[in-house]
């Protein structure tokens, strides 16, 4: 690992610490995004290298005054660097995490398995997941919005 990734992984793990202070004391509302990305009867994880050391899908923040579904296109060219473009709205889903109230606009979209190209220093892994098989360690959402989308759990 290069010692610029190093320096990002760690601003990430720092600034996270800073903001669950912030998020303890000033409880925001904040908007983010999460993206199902599937591939016939598998999902796609990432694990970040900040937070809970869990398998998560991937997503992130809207900027202000952006669109939901621009913020989507944004976050997985930046973390996994492909482009995605046959976005589809899956739902809203309202959740507390860290003391701070979070709406959160889920997208699917169904790739193949295009290369990807991670970011580093914000993502420590991305892994395929059959859907019967999604790992016990993952985050607190991946269950209800894979629910929401279209990806059939095998039981």
């Amino acid at each position: 690992m290069t010692l610029t990734i190093s320096l990002r992984r760690l601003g990430y793990r720092v600034a996270h610490r800073g903001l669950r202070v912030y998020w303890l004391v000033a409880r925001p509302q904040l908007s983010g995004v999460k993206c199902a990305l599937l591939d016939g009867d598998s999902v796609l994880l990432v694990r970040h290298t900040y937070g809970p050391a869990c398998w998560d899908l991937p997503g992130g923040k809207i900027r202000r005054g952006e669109p939901p579904g621009t913020a989507a296109r944004r976050e997985i060219r930046e973390e996994l660097g492909i482009g995605v473009t046959a976005w589809t709205e899956i739902g809203e889903i309202q959740a507390r995490t860290h003391h701070r109230r979070d709406t959160v606009h889920c997208f699917q979209a169904r790739v193949g398995t295009p290369p990807l190209t991670l970011d580093f220093g914000e993502l420590e892994a991305a892994r395929w997941f059959d859907a019967g098989r999604i790992p016990p360690d993952r985050g607190e959402l991946v269950d209800r919005i894979i629910a929401l989308s279209d990806l059939e759990r095998a039981t």
